[in-house]
């Protein structure tokens, strides 16, 4: 895969770069400290919402009787305690896709400033680069996992249904049921809804929180972030190319940490920039190899 996608700097702003980022044991400076210790709040939380998507199983069942049994209210109580528990769970995934969402600006403001070339970020303030690198690891894991659980957005539809017919039929039976730990305002439901509908949604978020920190930070570009995640590609390709880095690793998941990473940070410099990563002139150029083939 190291020689299938060729991330080539020669042609962009951001210099040929070859230098080692500890994706392991990096430990922050005094400089990245007030971050990292913010970020770090997040993500050490990254593996139980992982654990928990993995894990995920639905109410599909129950539904499915419920739907075919519409008369009996039986069936539509059993469905509806059943899909309950699932929301509560898309709630919390939602809910911590936005606490992603900051601490991805917070890494950005500080690795995409002005005040040092972007090589020089990456280099100097590794922790930080760490923690970069595993956002875009558990964004590509989660997305993938939510690729192959439909049952999300079939239980949530559901949800959405038997709720609005709820509060037609009885009100007060429906703000009883919302009290149980399912309360959603009708505006957080929407966005749910939104979320759970891209095929990618923990990618598509932190692709908009990019785009959204641009326009609000007047102090970062266009080119100080895209510069940034360019030598993050290479970075990446360079440590997983070179065999006098992967040794390094403690782990061999790590060099496989690190391609994610690259893929990862390709989609996003493809989001944010307005001719995508594979334009011509682009920072970032993949291209497959003369005479390899996928």
């Amino acid at each position: 895969m190291g020689n299938l996608l060729r991330v080539l700097n020669d042609r962009g702003s951001v210099p040929k770069v070859d230098f080692f980022v500890d994706f392991e044991t990096a430990e922050p400076t005094p400089e990245e400290g007030e971050v990292h210790r913010k970020v770090a709040t997040v993500l050490d939380r990254a593996p139980d919402i992982l654990a928990d998507l993995h894990g995920y199983k639905g109410a599909g069942e129950h539904i499915r009787e419920a739907i075919s049994n519409s008369k009996s209210e039986k069936h539509q109580d059993v469905a509806w305690k059943a899909v309950c528990p699932s929301v509560i769970l898309l709630k919390k995934f939602y809910e911590f896709a936005l606490e992603l969402e900051t601490a991805l600006c917070d890494l950005l403001t500080v690795l995409c400033s002005p005040d040092m070339p972007a090589i020089q970020h990456l280099e100097k303030q590794q922790a930080i680069t760490k923690q970069f690198a595993e956002i875009l690891h558990f964004t590509l894991s989660f997305d993938d996992l939510k690729m192959t659980s439909p049952a999300i957005q079939n239980d949530f539809s559901y949800y959405r249904r038997t709720l609005n017919r709820r509060r037609m039929e009885d009100t007060s039976a429906a703000v009883a049921e919302l009290s149980d730990g399912v309360d959603l305002p009708d505006d957080v439901a929407n966005r749910m809804s939104l979320f759970y509908a891209n095929p990618t949604p923990m990618l598509n978020t932190l692709s908009g929180a990019a785009e959204k920190l641009l326009q609000e930070n007047p102090s970062l570009t266009l080119d100080n972030m895209t510069n940034c995640f360019s030598a993050m590609a290479s970075v990446c390709r360079v440590i997983s190319d070179n065999p006098q880095y992967t040794s390094r690793f403690q782990s061999e998941e790590t060099q496989l940490f690190c391609l994610r990473v690259m893929v990862g940070v390709i989609i996003l410099y493809d989001h944010v920039h307005p001719v995508g990563a594979f334009a011509v002139k682009a920072a970032i150029d993949v291209r497959r190899d003369e005479g390899e083939s996928i």
